[in-house]
């Protein structure tokens, strides 16, 4: 017979009393907590239970309870649905910032994702005032720039009842990392739980790992010797320019970092020489070369036919260059040869023959195959088709180039269906690596290892849930394929030593890197000033464009006292006043938008909506692109002479957001300029016609329509003003209501106040 919990705020029957979870809730609600526990160990349970908790202490406050992607957000939702006896809400992207309002305000409960979180407090749509509990699951990702790291900040300065939880299995190996998190959240305690500890074995399900070797076939050794000549060549052309010391196969990290040091070398000369130019582009090349060596050595057929395909579209310099190699190009062909006669990766056969072997173990088995290619989980899943296997497809939302992402309702209809009787195989992206509740998955096979140990021990963690578990993985050999499982193994095991060299009684210290809640004023992750420096008494006011909420502007600018009003802006990405619009590029994008000609057409609208056009270019070094220095000087030149608009170099989003603030203090010297600032919502007319339809659909109650027949009626604009009431009502879809409007704005008296 089970034990339940009985809790006020807990349904009858519902959450079976473990004695760790319970442990670890009393522990958590003692003081801000990090949980590093295996999947499956009811993370989730541990986290109903210390909401239940504080929702007894502090009656009518709230909980916050944070999760990185959007199904993971859905999932909490749902479980929390069935544990609470209290009102729960999902808060996404996908609803509007109004419906967001709402749904905080008439709930106890909020799951939500992190960006619509901070996006919402930064408008000042909501506070943390009220909340009580904030719970940050997959909490290693509170590192760097990530909102998680944001919003713990903004909940330690607002909330008046604060307590903090963050949930993991996988903190990642280094050990400046697990301490950065801690810092990050607040965290005064991490505690660290182990499928063998004796309170936790008798729950807990092993899962074997099995790693298949393959060999790949002589068609694709053919391939793989024309790619690595191909490749010989041009490391060889690098030895000659000085590049690289060694003709030795580098690693495509290490030619990212010698690319790097190559265009520093270009922006850091005034003439470089032409030496660096060729070198940059062959570094080019070396990488899109080592890419198509990957797909061939742990990948598919078509997946590599489909990246030829996208590099033979490329116009840059590197694509032409492998274009005209006769033994890339052999490659290619090829390639293009074998998929058309059905010959493909030998992990493929392999892959099929052990799906039919799991299914003839027992028909309802349920399996999930993991590749980080979403191309590869297509080819998967057209083969698990043709060999009538019941099988479906999980996948991002972004949209590719030939296909659409998976919208979120599909993505939960798909995880609905693999739980049903209907569908024994998930083909997934690493979008379901990480929380997605998948019960009762027998298998779980990777069609290639990832170098990733936080990525393998969220894959690994997709079985043994109700009974125990194996996972595949397909490996080829000699490939990268073994480097990036045996990369895994050694962070794993890094990872685990790091945690338990410090474990003692379950507790991991800390000693004085954790941020303390009296240090949250002066504690910034970057190198910016206090909270205290920075808000002042003279608040500014800024409009943001809709877009720019996935950079850090909106983040900088909240810290520094900025008043913030996001708006869907037809010109520029800031507004301060009637006469300043602000284009915000970084150094990377200003590049880009010479070479698509964007930056002209944007410079064009800015001189004509704005009175004080401004540019302001971000970051350390404007010539640091791949675009030779003249053609940065040539635009600049441009910018400044022939479009008359002034550019501000800036060094980062913090400097920016300073910048920002302060050409908006200048303008708005008292509070009714604030009042004043008319946004561009649309961009104004240029031609006499759009400037007669905009003066006419100005007036109440015109629209597009109603504007034309007014003026093929009238004439002219000045016929329209003078005219009478019933000569207005004598155009068609003009009545006396509209008319009576339209007068009354062009025959009352202007008042100011």
């Amino acid at each position: 017979m089970k034990n339940w919990i009985d809790h006020q705020y807990l349904k009858k029957n519902k959450i079976e009393g473990r004695i760790y979870q319970q442990k670890l809730a009393t522990d958590a609600l003692k003081e801000n907590t990090m949980i590093i526990a295996p999947t499956a160990m009811g993370k989730t349970v541990i986290a109903a239970l210390v909401i239940a908790e504080r929702l007894r202490q502090y009656e009518g406050s709230k909980i916050l309870f944070l999760a990185p992607s959007k199904p993971l957000t859905i999932q909490h939702e749902n479980s929390l649905n069935d544990f609470m006896n209290t009102t729960v809400a999902s808060l996404t992207g996908n609803n509007r910032p109004k419906e967001r309002k709402k749904l905080w305000n008439e709930n106890q409960i909020i799951c939500a994702t992190p960006q619509t979180i901070e996006s919402d407090i930064i408008s000042q749509e909501y506070d943390f005032s009220d909340v009580s509990l904030i719970i940050f699951d997959e909490c290693h990702h509170a590192v760097g720039s990530y909102s998680y790291v944001y919003l713990a900040q903004k909940y330690m300065q607002k909330a008046e009842n604060q307590l903090i939880l963050g949930l993991t299995a996988s903190p990642g190996w280094e050990e400046s990392k697990i301490k950065e998190v801690a810092h990050n959240l607040y965290i005064n305690n991490v505690v660290i739980k182990s499928e063998d500890d004796p309170d936790v074995a008798p729950y807990f399900n092993p899962i074997e790992v099995k790693w298949i070797k393959i060999k790949l076939n002589d068609e694709l050794e053919e391939i793989k010797k024309l790619l690595n000549e191909t490749l010989k060549i041009r490391l060889k052309t690098l030895k000659k320019l000085g590049i690289i010391d060694s003709i030795a196969k580098p690693s495509k990290r290490e030619i990212l970092v010698e690319q790097k040091r190559v265009q520093q070398k270009i922006a850091s000369s005034a003439s470089p020489q032409k030496e660096l130019f060729k070198a940059v582009s062959i570094l080019t090349e070396v990488i899109n070369i080592m890419h198509s060596q990957e797909l061939l050595e742990t990948q598919t057929i078509k997946t590599l036919n489909n990246y030829f395909n996208k590099l033979e579209k490329k116009k840059t310099k590197a694509s032409k260059s492998l274009k005209n190699d006769y033994k890339f190009n052999k490659a290619v062909m090829l390639t293009r040869r074998y998929e058309a006669s059905g010959i493909d990766h030998p992990k493929m056969k392999r892959l099929i023959e052990l799906i039919h072997q799991i299914l003839k173990e027992d028909p309802e088995n349920k399996i999930i195959i993991f590749s980080q290619f979403r191309d590869t989980t297509k080819v998967i899943y057209d083969y698990c088709c043709d060999h009538k296997l019941k099988a479906l497809r999980f996948y991002g939302q972004a949209s590719r180039e030939n296909e659409k992402g998976l919208s979120q309702k599909k993505q939960i209809a798909t995880i609905e269906s693999f739980k049903n009787e209907d569908y024994n195989i998930l083909i997934s992206t690493s979008v379901a690596e990480e929380g997605i509740d998948i019960p009762s998955v027998d298998y779980v096979i990777l069609y290639e290892p990832v170098p990733s140990e936080i990525r393998m021990i969220q894959r690994r963690g997709r079985t043994g849930r109700k009974h125990k578990g194996e996972m595949f993985i397909l490996m080829t050999k000699g490939t990268i394929d073994e480097s990036y499982y045996w990369s895994s193994q050694r962070k794993e095991k890094a990872m685990k030593s790091n945690i338990y060299k410090s474990y003692s009684d379950n507790k991991f210290t800390l000693d004085n890197y954790v941020a303390k809640p009296e240090d949250v004023k002066s504690y910034n992750p970057t190198t910016t000033p206090s909270f205290d420096d920075i808000q002042d008494t003279n608040e500014a006011l800024i409009y943001v464009d809709y877009r720019e909420k996935n950079s850090n502007i909106m983040r900088e600018l909240d810290k520094i006292g900025c008043e913030i009003k996001v708006q869907s802006m037809s010109v520029g990405d800031y507004q301060v006043s009637d006469d300043v619009i602000i284009e915000r590029k970084t150094v990377d994008d200003f590049s880009k938008s010479i070479v698509d000609k964007r930056l002209y057409v944007q410079a064009k609208e800015l001189t004509s909506n704005a009175r004080k056009p401004l540019i302001i270019i971000e970051g350390e070094n404007v010539y640091n692109s791949f675009l030779h220095p003249n053609a940065i000087r040539g635009a600049i030149a441009s910018l400044t002479v022939d479009f008359k608009i002034p550019i501000i170099q800036t060094k980062d989003e913090t400097d920016t957001a300073y910048m920002l603030k302060t050409i908006a203090k200048r303008e708005q010297k008292d509070d009714e300029s604030k009042k004043e600032i008319s946004v561009r919502t649309k961009t104004k007319p240029v031609t006499l016609k759009e400037q007669q339809l905009f003066i006419t659909e100005s007036l109440p109650g015109i629209g597009p329509v109603s504007a034309k027949s007014l003026l093929n009626h009238f004439k002219s604009v000045k016929a329209m003003l003078n005219a009478t009431k019933d000569e207005l009502k004598e155009v068609e879809g003009i009545g006396e209501k509209t008319a009576a409007g339209m007068l009354n704005v062009i025959e009352s008296e202007y008042n100011e106040l």
